[in-house]
């Protein structure tokens, strides 16, 4: 069979020039927003409309934060200050456990420690030195 010179093994793609621009496109339009993004201008332009919705969102903050309060209470259901607490709460007794812990291990540790030190045995009793009796005979002199 001999090849159709007509039909090229290769097909045209009449779409890619377009992408083609689309990617350049794109990369360019994000390098310019990565520079306008990391201007000292935009930081201040977006922390001074920030600081306005925080100034006029606040008292619908506080309207919604009392009818939740309510909510949660008619429901018996903690607050967030409730859960708040009793997570510090826990907290106090985990630090507590682990310093008696602390302790526990010490007085092991001390008691270990005292069993292994050397007993003196029934015969081989320590013997007050000279001088200590001499001392306790004086004395004993002193008081008749």
């Amino acid at each position: 069979m001999a090849e159709d010179p007509t039909h090229d093994s290769k097909r045209v793609d009449p779409m890619e020039p377009w992408r083609g621009m689309r990617d350049i496109y794109m990369d360019a339009w994000g390098k310019t927003m990565v520079d306008m993004v990391n201007s000292e201008a935009y930081a201040q332009a977006t922390g001074a409309m920030l600081d306005t919705y925080m100034t006029v969102s606040a008292p619908f903050r506080e309207a919604v934060e009392k009818a939740m309060l309510k909510t949660l209470e008619q429901l018996a259901m903690p607050s967030k200050a409730d859960v708040v607490s009793i997570a510090e709460r826990m907290t106090n007794i985990e630090m507590r456990l682990d310093d008696l812990d602390a302790k526990l291990d010490n007085i092991q540790r001390l008691i270990v420690h005292a069993g292994t030190a050397p007993r003196p045995q029934a015969g081989n009793a320590p013997q007050p030195s000279k001088e200590k009796t001499t001392k306790a005979k004086q004395a004993k002199k002193g008081k008749r």
